[in-house]
Parts: C-alpha cells; sequence; structure tokens
C-alpha cells in the first residue's frame, strides 16, 4: 500500500506512457512493466511493480491503481469508465493532459507566491526586530527626555509603535497564508482543500466552476460512449461534482431526466437547468440531434478546462504585483515606524 500519491506529472507520464503503448498494440501488463523498467527505483517505479503484479494476477488497470491507493479517485473511476467503454486509450490521453495541465498551474503558483513568500519572512523578521529591540531604544530616550519634549514627540512615538504593531500583524498573517498555501500545493489531499477553499473566494470561484464543469463532462462523455443509457450516465457523473455552484443545477438536471410524468432529454435538462451557457447548450444539443452526444460532450469537456486553466493563469499572474506592492507598503511602514521618533527627538532637541 503506498504512503503517498502520486504528484500530477508522475500521473500523467504514467497515464500517457501507457496510452502510448496501448495505440502500438503493447498489452496493458506489459506496457505498465515497461514504464517501471524505464526509471529508476523511486516512488514512481514501486506504484508501477505493484499495479504490474496486480494486472499479471488478473485485476483491471482501474482496480490494480486502487489498490496502490496513489492516484487520485477521479483518476481511477474515469479510467474504470474507459475500460467499460472500450476507450482506455483515449481516457489515459485525457488524463494525461489534465494532470500534466494541472502540475504545470500548481508549479506556477508555487513559483508565484515562494519568493514573495521569503521576503514576507524577512520582513517579519525586520519587523519583529524593530518592535522589541530599536524602538524600546526610543523610548528610553524619550523617558530621559521628558522634561524638554513636546506633546507631539510623544505623539509620534505613539504612531510609530502602532504602525510597527499593523505592519507586522498583517505580514505575519499574509506569511502564514503564502506558506499554508504553497505547503497544501504539493499533495493531492492538500489541493482538494485549495480547490475548496477557491471556490469560496471571488476572483477564483468562476475559475473552479469551470474545472468542476470540465471534469462532469469529461465523466459524462465517458459514461455516454460506454453504452450507458443517459440518466445512468448523469447518475454516475454526479459523483465527480462537489463544487457547490454546480451540483445543485446538475442534480436538478438529473431529476427532470428521470421525472416520470415529463421526462427530458439530456441535452434538454442540461439546457433548462443551465448547467451550461446558452453557446454550449446549443452545441451539446447539436450534439444530441446528430448522435454524437459522447463527441461533443469531450469536446465541451476541453474546452470547459482550457478556459479554466486561462481564468487561473489570470489570477497568478496577478499574485506578483500584488505581493510587491504590499511588500513596497510593508517597507514604508518600517521606515515610518523608525523615523518618527527621530524626528520627534530631532524636534524636541531643536
Amino acid at each position: 500500500m503506498a504512503q503517498t500519491m502520486l504528484e500530477g506529472s508522475a500521473i500523467s507520464a504514467f497515464c500517457g506512457g501507457v496510452a502510448v503503448m496501448l495505440s502500438a498494440g503493447i498489452q496493458t501488463d506489459e506496457a505498465v512493466y515497461m514504464l517501471a523498467d524505464e526509471h529508476e527505483d523511486s516512488h514512481f517505479k514501486s506504484i508501477c511493480s505493484a499495479v504490474y503484479r496486480d494486472l499479471a494476477e488478473g485485476e483491471t488497470l482501474s482496480n490494480a491503481m486502487e489498490a496502490t491507493a496513489a492516484f487520485p479517485d477521479y483518476a481511477v473511476s474515469m479510467v474504470r469508465a474507459g475500460e467499460a467503454a472500450g476507450r482506455l486509450e483515449q481516457v489515459l490521453r485525457r488524463l494525461d493532459v489534465y494532470y500534466e495541465e494541472e502540475e504545470r498551474t500548481y508549479a506556477k503558483l508555487r513559483a508565484s507566491v515562494s519568493y514573495p513568500a521569503a521576503l514576507l519572512a524577512i520582513m517579519s523578521v525586520i519587523l519583529a526586530f524593530a518592535l522589541a529591540f530599536i524602538l524600546p531604544v526610543f523610548i528610553d530616550v524619550y523617558n530621559n527626555l521628558t522634561g524638554t519634549l513636546t506633546a507631539g514627540s510623544f505623539s509620534s512615538m505613539n504612531v510609530s509603535i502602532i504602525i510597527g504593531w499593523v505592519a507586522l500583524v498583517i505580514t505575519l498573517v499574509c506569511t502564514c497564508a503564502v506558506l499554508v498555501l504553497t505547503f497544501l500545493s504539493r499533495s493531492e489531499s492538500g489541493r482538494q482543500r485549495l480547490i475548496g477553499i477557491f471556490e469560496k473566494l471571488p476572483f477564483t470561484r468562476d475559475a473552479m466552476y469551470q474545472l468542476a464543469l470540465s471534469r462532469f463532462t469529461a465523466a459524462l462523455s465517458t459514461y455516454v460512449s460506454s453504452g450507458m443509457n443517459t440518466e445512468s450516465a448523469m447518475q454516475a457523473s454526479l459523483e465527480f461534482v462537489t463544487n457547490e455552484r454546480l451540483r445543485p443545477k446538475v442534480l436538478a438536471a438529473y431529476e427532470a431526466m428521470v421525472d416520470a410524468k415529463n421526462p427530458r432529454s439530456l441535452a434538454q435538462a442540461i439546457t433548462e437547468n443551465d448547467v451550461f451557457e446558452p453557446l454550449y447548450a446549443r452545441m451539446l444539443s447539436v450534439g444530441h440531434e446528430t448522435g454524437s452526444s459522447d463527441e461533443m460532450l469531450s469536446r465541451l469537456s476541453q474546452i470547459f478546462f482550457e478556459d479554466s486553466l486561462e481564468r487561473i493563469d489570470k489570477v497568478i499572474d496577478r499574485i506578483e504585483p500584488l505581493f510587491a506592492a504590499f511588500l513596497t507598503i510593508t517597507v514604508g511602514a518600517t521606515l515610518i515606524a523608525v523615523m518618527l521618533p527621530l524626528i520627534g527627538i530631532m524636534r524636541s532637541i531643536g
């Protein structure tokens, strides 16, 4: 049993490698064995070896992947649906792209916040040092010059102390938030928590909705192509919908499809319950009319996924300027906190 899940890049390499070998006519167990043989001793190699052993004993690829506990539930479920549909190679290629892009996104996120996180940590130390050692020195000077100090001098000291503490608290909060963000992005369970957090934030909510929509549509496409009726496919795909905005819409669409009095088709249910935007709902209706619903769903899944990545990239591109602005303000606050007492002393002496 694996101790930890594979990283997104490793899952992408596994799915992509197996898909390429399947397209060359190599059997699944042999493909996994060859994939393990290509890598040196590592966590990835041990997982591939465990999958191969189960395959050699007659297990399906999805069951073998699940037994290792190293693959996300989404990947396992999609592979299982692909096996049932006879489209294992296509599903593996889709998972290859999905996890490759997911890993790229999280890598960019880590790179965007790691440098500001280091600067924030250093700034926290500087502010703490200023409050603990530098400002007390000024306070002692003020106490020694009590007879000559004006009320304005004491006011300058109070303002500097307030600025220092406010800057320190804000910096520490931001530093902790960035460090937690960096830590969570390194594991699958942490990423799921991040997704839950991002779904509630106004500037990432729409991107997370599109990502959830892509996963749901990909699952629905795979189940429909397996020969499953649309009602059962919709019910099975509900398992992948955890987004709080999307799930009520999908559930309402499913209930409309199984309504005994006035059942709706898949395209009608999705259109009437605003699961897709009008343009994409119309595309699905066209696919339904031409008998290619699974292909249209697959295409829409890719569109939603690319839209989600584009939205996430825009958010990430804004992170560094925001951190730079915050650091500039923090440095300015630190300088003001240190300089105000000096100005007060100079005025008193002068």
